[in-house]
């Protein structure tokens, strides 16, 4: 056997066997055995490694992990799409996923050319960034429910910024469509490399809700133009786009009106009956195609001048090019920001319903890098920002689709309409389109979302009136900029003003519950409990001691027991649900300590050391409260030094007795007896 020690002066000590002199002091049967010095480390010796303990611990699990991954995970990690193409079922799943393709697909054709349109783009923009994506993101993107493409908040989006730039006629606005979604992609897979999709958590649901209902309102009003047949201004608050409209009302046009209004409420009705009725769930995805072609077949019959058409498409896959004119990439950034967000909190958040449902595992940063490949790749073909679609994705789900296989379907089905079909588009009526960018931002007003959030949170319920008020009146930067200050502000104010309860005791058992969530729950005399439900930290340590203060003066004594006193012996602090501290509240904590000490006010710590359970430091406490509410007696003279063993059994019983009675809070005075644990007496009586 070899023995190990550890030197903490010597250096380099080559391993030597204990000698038969030194094991005959020991015994003369102890066998020799090989002794191995290894010197102490001193934390501040030189070592080998620069890196601080905590740096090397997370870099030794940073290259374990890289050694335990297999060829295999490493290629799913890069390619996601070979999870799924390992594993696929041919015959249990193609025909879903075609089916599944081929009713995005054509759902898509005519969406895509919608929201080109609403993005202030010709609409084989549309059609390019529902081709080129898609088969990226089928490799690259773990979700295989999720169908991305073009979408009316970031086409709006999109209209919005380059609107104050350029004019829409301008060349230059196109370039800058494209530009935008390569700085999209650059932004996304920068924050799933760096794993920063984390940041977007602290904007809240209601500040996304708010602010999508608001843009719904704003997409649907520019649209108006199109049913109406007359121009109005081109802008993302609703008071400019309302005069606009009431202004050119002498220009009203009779035929898009009613062509848009039927088309509009065909559309409406089919996906009613698509989303109620399960027999009748195709209609949902078929409705577009619906729409264009009704429209395409009154404008062949009726041949109206009045109505606006798409006009010429150029027939063709989109040919190779660089993105062009950064030099107006500053000006994009804030733009490029707020679309990562709307990917980050939609599409991601989509993918995850999607996936729980489907059973399979989502990796949010694979995802996240999937749509930033996705659109760089989709810039370099002539594409604008695109994104994860709730509808397509619902509808691709509904469908059946269970791998990244309907994704390509549907890409297949855009390619091949680019190619052959192109030409049967330009009788496509504009306000069949606009009718269709209607019919799906409807559902983006969630007004149902602002009742439940008035009966639950009212503090959650006026941040969605205030990001969706400002955002129809103020505009979309603003908007969003005053509901994202808001959500943080809330965040700061409730770590910065954390949750204190005042802990009372439930009768019959030795648990401590807030007495405000438990009437019945009564406290000690002379005894404060608080638990502190939050982290403490510099920024909440003056409003912690502030709040342990006022418990000094305002006590409430309608539900406390035991004896009177005139003062606050104890502070007992649960510290169960702080998780961390940091030194300010150390040193605030040391700080009031030493108030309390000062006022012969003595503070205990549970769950840090001090004391295992509340239970524990409230009998402790009670005892020495007790001990100074009786007034001492004069000594007897004709008593020892020490008393008694009568006398100081006599004492220990009155002791007990007095206990008791506090534990129960009458006026019993008899000594029950405990079985069960639950039950166990305030102190504990010596036996």
């Amino acid at each position: 056997m070899e023995r190990t020690f550890a030197s903490s002066s010597s250096r380099d000590l080559p391993t030597f066997h204990v000698s038969s002199s030194s094991s005959s002091l020991l015994g003369s049967s102890m066998p020799t055995r090989p002794v191995k010095i290894i010197p102490l480390q001193h934390p501040n010796s030189t070592t080998s490694s620069s890196l601080n303990p905590l740096s090397r611990a997370l870099f030794s699990r940073w290259t374990a992990k890289i050694k335990r991954t297999t060829l295999v995970q490493w290629i799913d990690t890069f390619l996601p799409c070979c999870r799924w193409i390992r594993t696929y079922k041919w015959r249990e799943h193609f025909q879903l996923d075609l089916m599944a393709g081929l009713t995005v697909g054509i759902m898509l054709v005519p969406q895509a050319m919608s929201y080109a349109k609403l993005a202030g783009l010709h609409p084989i923009y549309g059609l390019y960034t529902g081709f080129v994506p898609i088969f990226v993101y089928a490799i690259f993107g773990s979700s295989r429910q999720l169908a991305i493409g073009p979408v009316a908040l970031v086409s709006l989006l999109v209209s919005n910024v380059l609107g104050g730039i350029v004019n829409s006629s301008d060349e230059l606005y196109t370039e800058l469509a494209i530009l935008l979604a390569f700085m999209v992609g650059i932004l996304e897979c920068t924050m799933a490399l760096l794993r920063l999709g984390w940041l977007i958590r602290f904007i809240s649901h209601s500040v996304i809700s708010g602010f999508t209902s608001a843009s719904a309102i704003v997409i649907a009003l520019s649209q108006a133009k199109y049913f109406l047949g007359y121009d109005i201004v081109r802008s993302s608050k609703i008071v400019p786009l309302i005069k606009s409209i009431i202004s050119g009302a002498h220009k009203f046009s009779w035929p898009p009106f009613v062509m848009g209004s039927c088309i509009l409420a065909i559309l409406l009705v089919m996906k009613h009956l698509g989303k109620s009725r399960k027999q009748f769930r195709f209609l949902q995805a078929a409705g577009p195609l619906t729409a264009v072609v009704l429209g395409t077949l009154l404008v062949k019959i009726f041949h109206p001048s009045s109505i606006s058409l798409v006009g010429e498409i150029p027939q063709g896959l989109p040919s190779f090019s660089i993105p062009k004119k950064f030099e107006y990439a500053r000006s994009l950034i804030p733009t490029a920001m707020l679309i990562t967000g709307v990917a980050i909190l939609e599409s991601v958040g989509i993918a995850k319903a999607l996936a729980a449902k489907n059973g399979y595992e989502l990796d949010s940063s694979q995802e996240l890098f999937g749509l930033g490949l996705a659109n760089i790749l989709g810039s370099i073909f002539s594409a604008y920002p695109s994104t994860g679609s709730f509808s397509r994705s619902a509808v691709n789900n509904e469908s059946g689709a269970k791998t990244g296989l309907a994704g390509v379907v549907a890409g297949i089905i855009m390619g091949c309409s680019l190619l052959f079909l192109t030409p049967l588009f330009e009788q496509i009526p504009q306000c069949a389109l606009a009718a269709i960018v209607t019919s799906a931002v409807m559902g983006l007003v969630d007004y149902d979302e602002a009742m439940f959030l008035w009966q639950v949170d009212k503090k959650d319920f006026v941040l969605w009136i205030l990001t969706s008020t400002t955002t129809l009146f103020l505009g979309i930067e603003i908007g969003v900029l005053v509901g994202v200050g808001a959500s943080l502000a809330f965040v700061i104010h409730e770590s910065a003003n954390p949750h204190i309860a005042v802990l009372g005791r439930l009768p019959g058992t030795t648990v401590y519950r807030n007495v405000e969530q438990y009437p019945e729950a009564y406290t000690y005399n002379g005894i404060v409990i608080v638990r502190i439900d939050a982290p403490i930290y510099f920024a909440n340590t003056s409003y912690i001691k502030d709040r342990l203060r006022e418990y000094e003066v305002d006590v409430d004594k309608s539900s406390k027991r035991g004896p009177e006193v005139e003062k606050l012996y104890f502070v007992i602090l649960e510290m169960s649900p702080i998780t961390y501290i940091d030194s300010s509240a150390v040193q605030a904590l040391k700080e009031l300590h030493q108030e309390y000490k000062s006022r012969d006010i003595q503070s205990l710590l549970v769950r840090s050391g001090t004391f295992v359970r509340v239970h524990d430091a409230v009998q402790v406490c009670l005892q020495r409260v007790l001990s100074s509410s009786q007034t001492p007696k004069k000594p007897d003279p004709f008593d020892g030094d020490r008393p008694s063993f009568f006398k100081r059994l006599s004492k220990q019983r009155e002791e007990d007795l007095s206990i008791s009675e506090l534990e129960s809070g009458g006026n019993k005075t008899s000594v029950p007896k405990y079985t069960e644990p639950h039950l166990e007496p305030l102190l504990y009586r010596k036996s």
